[in-house]
Formats: C-alpha cells, sequence, structure tokens
C-alpha cells in the first residue's frame, strides 16, 4: 500500500511536531518524517514529541526512535504510550506486557527463570517489544517481588479458603496433565542435573531447615485457636517461601500442596523436579476419585501405584 501522507498528523490535522537530537538518527528519519506529514523542530519546543535512541539516558517523557520505524511500518499513527522510554533510555513496560510476562512465566522454576534459555525463547516469540535481558531484568526485578502479599492476619480461614478455592479447580480438571508443572532440571549453561543432585541442594539452605514438616492431616492439626493460629502462620511463610525461591504465584504453590497431600517437604521437591521426592507419582483427580470408591481390588491398585503409606496419608488429608 502507499505510504499515507497523512501519517503524522495529529486528529485535529495539525502536523505532530518532533525534535531529535542531530546525529544519523536524525538523518536516518527526517525523510519519514516529513513524508507522513509530520514536522522537525530544530530545539526542543513545547508540545513537540521528544525522540531519543534506545538505550540513551533520556528524560522521562522521551519516546524511542521506533516509533517513528514502526508507524511506517504499519502504515498507521500508533499511540506514543507503549513507546516510552524509561530514564535509563529503556522502553517501559506496558501493562499488557506485564501480564503477558506473568502468563508466560507461570508454573516455570527458579532455575530456568533465572536463566537465559526461557527468556530467549519468549523474545524469539515476540512476546513483548523489548529483548530478553530487559524481560528477565522486568521480572525478577518488578514483578516476581509483587506476585503476593501475605495476609495482613494470620486467621485459620484464610488457609483453609485457599485450599478450598485451589481444591474446588484441581477437582474440576479431571483430565488436566501434570507436564505443565515439570520445571525443566537445568542450569543457566544448560546442563541437566540427577533428581539426587537436586535433592541435595534442596536440603543445604539455612531457610529450608527452619520449616516444620507441617502435614495438614486431622489428627495431628492442633485444635487450640492459639496453637492453630501458629500453625497457619507457619504454612503463610512456607508458602510465601516457595514462591520467592522457586519463581511462581500462589496458586502454583497451593495446586502443588494439593498435589502432595500437603507434605512441604515432597511439595518443595516437586515445585523444583515435577517429581515427587520419594520417587511415587503425584496424586491426580482422577486417583482421588478412584481412592473414594468402596473397592478393595481399586484400592490395592492404588496402594500399588503409590504405597501404603502415601495411600493413608492421602485419605486422611482429603478429609480434611
Amino acid at each position: 500500500a502507499a505510504r499515507s501522507r497523512s501519517l503524522f498528523l495529529w486528529d485535529d490535522g495539525h502536523p505532530m511536531r518532533f525534535y531529535l537530537r542531530p546525529g544519523l538518527a536524525k538523518l536516518r528519519l527526517a525523510p519519514l518524517v516529513l513524508a507522513g506529514g509530520g514536522r522537525l523542530c530544530r530545539m526542543q519546543e513545547p508540545g513537540a514529541v521528544l525522540l531519543a535512541q534506545p538505550g540513551e539516558v533520556a528524560p522521562d517523557g522521551a519516546v524511542s526512535t521506533e516509533y517513528v520505524a514502526e508507524c511506517v511500518k504499519r502504515n498507521q499513527r500508533l499511540p506514543l504510550e507503549p513507546f516510552l522510554l524509561t530514564a535509563r533510555g529503556r522502553l517501559a513496560f506496558t501493562e499488557a506486557e506485564d501480564a503477558a510476562l506473568l502468563q508466560a512465566v507461570r508454573g516455570q522454576g527458579m532455575v530456568r527463570v533465572s536463566g537465559r534459555a526461557l527468556w530467549i525463547e519468549l523474545e524469539r516469540s515476540g512476546l513483548t517489544r523489548h529483548s530478553w535481558q530487559a524481560m528477565r531484568d522486568r521480572y525478577l526485578r518488578h514483578l516476581l517481588p509483587r506476585l503476593w502479599e501475605p495476609p495482613q492476619t494470620e486467621d485459620p480461614t484464610q488457609i483453609r479458603g485457599l485450599f478450598a478455592a485451589a481444591n474446588r479447580e484441581f477437582e474440576s480438571t479431571e483430565s488436566e496433565s501434570d507436564s505443565s508443572d515439570v520445571a525443566e532440571l537445568s542450569t543457566q549453561d544448560g546442563v541437566r542435573r540427577s533428581p539426587g543432585e537436586t535433592a541435595s541442594e534442596l536440603k543445604t539452605g539455612p531457610e529450608d531447615s527452619a520449616f516444620p514438616d507441617i502435614q495438614l492431616q486431622r489428627q495431628e492439626r492442633p485444635q487450640s485457636t492459639c496453637s492453630s493460629s501458629s500453625v497457619v502462620g507457619q504454612v503463610i511463610k512456607t508458602m510465601e517461601h516457595f514462591m520467592e525461591k522457586f519463581a511462581v504465584d500462589l496458586h502454583t504453590v497451593t495446586q502443588a500442596f494439593l498435589k502432595n497431600s500437603g507434605d512441604v517437604e515432597a511439595t518443595s521437591y516437586f515445585l523444583q523436579t515435577g517429581q515427587r521426592l520419594d520417587g511415587y507419582p503425584v496424586w491426580s483427580r482422577e486417583d482421588d476419585l478412584e481412592l473414594q470408591k468402596d473397592d478393595e481390588h481399586v484400592r490395592n491398585k492404588l496402594i500399588a501405584k503409590f504405597g501404603a503409606e502415601n495411600v493413608a496419608k492421602r485419605i486422611a488429608f482429603r478429609e480434611n
């Protein structure tokens, strides 16, 4: 299609005015701006769009020179906001881009999130307008800390409500595959690690030893209000710790607890590797439906699949 001669005209028909400091970028963009009906200023004027190249130190309100190129490429005047630069000369992330990042990274383990492969894949897919380095920095420095803020009160009903909501979703996905929850066992240089190596890492840090094995089972749960509040407080801290350690959201942590019958150590290992620490498979909705059947043959099949101890724990967990 022929390039629009009104590409850089405001809605009222007045030409857009741009200021860009002298240099090669100005020589390259000037013909594009003029051909589209825009104007270039010799100095920064009120109301003029201040253009700057990505990576340059730019004042607030500066717009990337990519704006002009993208308008010409699409042959339409685009909104300025998505091309605003930060004070460091980077393209600012829009709310839509932040949401896309959170969705794309959801369920990925911390090893993969802190590496390069995931972000290079997202850059190649065109998830945002940013480089893979910028996307990783945005997620780790700005989005991850805001994933979840712990409740201001340790009301036991909050945790029970949280698990109830997650459990309803768990039960509604009867054919859901666990493949989305499997975190890739890789380091930044792409070398895969064995489950044994990963298990040893999970037990090395001082923070890991600070979390007791909280079994959410009726027979072990304190009955007093005071002790119940204490256990709930530990659960909140454990879940917050897992979210930060594995770079996942509250939903993913809650689902992991459900699939591992509330076992903290098993849940930690699962979030890291996508597998159970004892080698047995994680529980699915189909397994829970089988567990509800009053059939000795079915129960024996589950015992063969998960082990007698795990079946007993699952029964107690589901009763709660």
